[in-house]
């Protein structure tokens, strides 16, 4: 069991003290046995930590891992783990960037680029773990960010949608498919590009991708987000129907993706408080998701709905809960909103008891059944877990609550 953790509820979730201790307890579990002393971090683990499938990795767990060291090093003013992301995030630059086609490989096996698609989404995160070392420190200078922006810019950006294409192929077409997840995770980059720089351009462009898909898109869809659009930007509701549990590409509607949205707009509008639209969505989007989502019998939050508010899939995935955790707690802060503080408890008090593993550290895999059921002993995985919407929720969280609540 990590050093001062405990089976038994805190008594205040909402304290610095208990927020800071639980981002200790995440990283323990990384800290000592994520380094591949070849280049870059080992990414999947067994619960126990046994690693598995070692010469894998991805993009996007490959700057996770980065950004959650430099967000822990950062908060717990902690310079080892500091370090810990400057030697991720080198690999990322070194190892993942292929200088001859100035792209970046999607995956890597043993230590080469293997799959050389070019994902909005894998540089979404490319862009948000320099701006977290950015914003911590390790680097002194805007370049990288700049760069990585630049990139986007010119591979993906298409001006007149207000939006980013999402997937490129390695012989350099662009896919027809249009997704609200890559930008979802842009819009994300760019908030804490800004906070890293200071550069309005990037807030502008947040800004911009949440009134597409929270007011101009969503208009589509019933006020809420839709996964999947057509290359004109129509919701597309046959795209992976008959795969309502893809990790990546879910068919229906996601309330964890609305409630992504919501953190997105509630961390633009500390910076544009002029956008009272932004707080309005953030609570519609909030409140919709948890009205349709919310397991009374289970406790949790489902994975996803269809147009008419019948589940989809019902399992309860690790992420969703964690980005719920943050989105209340920055909702409780904009509104007061006592209904947002008691969401977050009830977010808290049931993953305490289903996802935080009291023995390892970390949260338990990456989902479980509707009755809280283990799917397997995997705790992280290439590509898909690797606890940084966990420890993401808890850096949130602390902006909304920098002192213990009485």
């Amino acid at each position: 069991m990590p050093q001062g953790a405990t089976t038994e509820p805190p008594a205040a979730f909402f304290s610095r003290e208990f927020l800071l201790r639980h981002i200790a307890d995440i990283v323990a579990f990384y800290e000592s046995r994520v380094k591949d002393e070849k280049g870059g971090f080992h990414q999947s683990f067994m619960a126990d930590g046994t690693r598995f499938n070692e010469g894998f990795k991805q993009i996007v767990s490959s700057t996770r891992m980065v950004i959650n060291f430099m967000l822990a090093g950062h908060v717990l003013g902690r310079q080892d783990l500091l370090e810990l992301g400057a030697y991720g995030l080198r690999y990322v630059k070194e190892r993942h960037y292929v200088a001859d086609k100035a792209a970046y490989a999607f995956t890597m096996q043993d230590h080469e680029p293997a799959d050389m698609t070019q994902q909005a989404y894998g540089y979404a995160f490319i862009l948000a773990a320099h701006a977290a070392a950015r914003r911590a420190g390790v680097t002194q200078s805007d370049d990288d960010i700049r760069q990585v922006f630049d990139l986007m810019e010119e591979r993906f950006w298409l001006k007149e949608d207000g939006a980013y294409a999402d997937t490129i192929s390695a012989n350099g077409e662009m896919s027809d498919y249009r997704g609200q997840n890559s930008n979802m995770h842009a819009c994300e980059a760019m908030i804490a590009a800004y906070e890293a720089t200071q550069d309005q351009r990037y807030l502008q462009r947040a800004e911009v991708l949440a009134d597409t898909f929270t007011r101009r898109l969503a208009a589509k869809a019933d006020g809420l987000v839709c996964e999947h659009y057509t290359k004109a930007w129509e919701p597309d509701w046959e795209y992976n129907k008959d795969d309502p549990k893809n990790i990546y590409r879910p068919w229906g509607i996601q309330p964890g993706h609305q409630i992504e949205w919501s953190k997105n707009l509630l961390n633009i509008y500390r910076y544009r408080q002029d956008c009272a639209w932004m707080k309005q969505r953030a609570c519609e989007l909030f409140d919709a998701a948890w009205k349709a989502s919310w397991d009374d019998a289970h406790g949790g939050l489902i994975y996803g709905f269809d147009q008419d508010r019948k589940w989809t899939d019902d399992d309860k995935y690790f992420w969703v809960q964690g980005e719920s955790i943050a989105s209340a707690a920055l909702l409780y802060h904009a509104t007061g909103d006592q209904k947002y503080k008691q969401h977050y408890e009830d977010l808290w008090k049931y993953s305490w008891e289903n996802f935080v593993d009291h023995e390892h550290g970390a949260w338990c895999g990456f989902k479980l059944s509707r009755d809280n059921k283990k799917y397997s002993e995997e705790k992280a995985v290439a590509g898909a877990k690797c606890d940084y919407h966990t420890l993401v929720s808890c850096v949130e969280a602390l902006r909304a609550f920098p002192a213990a609540e009485r």
